[in-house]
């Protein structure tokens, strides 16, 4: 086995016996069964006279009975519960090493540095497409559930929900650089809560094209603002990653975490 094999084993040995995987994936997937919930309102309007507030938020999402919307929504949702769901995963793999005190036991295993923070990218890959699949899988078996028409569109639905769970990916590894930075979870966590409340804002005021946390809302049309979204709205989310990625790796690397 090569020592990033080797090093992608022991971060998954750490997943194996945390809670946090469990916990991350019952709170992600709470989402699907909110759609679900809209939808019943819709099908049963004598069921929405006693949930008046679920069934106007149903109708301001303008969310119908069938797989476009139901997985459009579901696409939303990840939009921006994966913004703070990912970054949470990101602060946790880079953060805790620095919380838990076993950062210095981690350097001094006779692997390179680089091919730790490469392991742990990987982990944080792994696990946030993990959180996406599972709550497609069980927003599918709830549209099943609901008989849901129409899935001529799904295909291209379901394209758009694989690029959108790759764009809030993207958006996490800065994060990564954060918890590393900041040596723990809590900074990492405000930065991820500063974005999204930027990312709402921008949006609102017409320059979320500009702001790469607002970019996977944006083209999950939660606003109505796919359309504002250009070619460099991607190159800006693309140089968000790429540039999280080396900060992290730059620091791991270079900076002094024995004194």
């Amino acid at each position: 086995m090569t020592d990033f094999s080797h090093a992608v084993r022991a971060e998954w040995l750490k997943l194996k016996g945390s809670p946090m995987v469990r916990f991350s994936f019952i709170a992600f997937g709470l989402a699907p069964f909110m759609v679900g919930l809209f939808i019943i309102f819709i099908q049963y309007p004598e069921l929405a006279v006693k949930a008046s507030s679920f069934s106007a938020k149903a109708q301001v999402m303008n969310i119908q009975p069938n797989w476009p919307s139901f997985l459009a929504v579901l696409q939303q949702a990840l939009a921006v519960g994966g913004i703070l769901v990912f970054g949470f995963v990101a602060s946790w793999i880079f953060g805790r090493e620095f919380s838990d005190g076993t950062l210095k036991d981690l350097l001094a295993l006779p692997i390179r540095r680089s091919t730790l923070v490469k392991a742990k990218f990987a982990i944080y890959f792994i696990w946030c497409l993990g959180l996406s699949f599972s709550n497609l899988v069980i927003g599918t078996g709830i549209g099943i559930l609901l008989h849901l028409k129409d899935f001529s569109a799904g295909p291209q639905s379901l394209t758009n929900y694989m690029i959108t769970t790759f764009m809030v990916i993207l958006s996490g590894s800065p994060v990564a650089f954060i918890a590393s930075w900041g040596k723990g979870y809590l900074a990492p966590l405000a930065f991820v809560a500063l974005t999204l409340v930027l990312s709402q804002i921008l949006a609102a005021a017409g320059f979320g094209q500009f702001f790469p946390w607002a970019v996977p809302g944006l083209f999950s049309d939660i606003s109505g603002g796919t359309n504002l979204l250009t070619g460099w709205s991607h190159v800006i989310l693309c140089l968000t990653g790429i540039t999280g990625y080396f900060l992290t790796r730059i620091y791991w690397t270079k900076a002094d975490h024995i004194s």
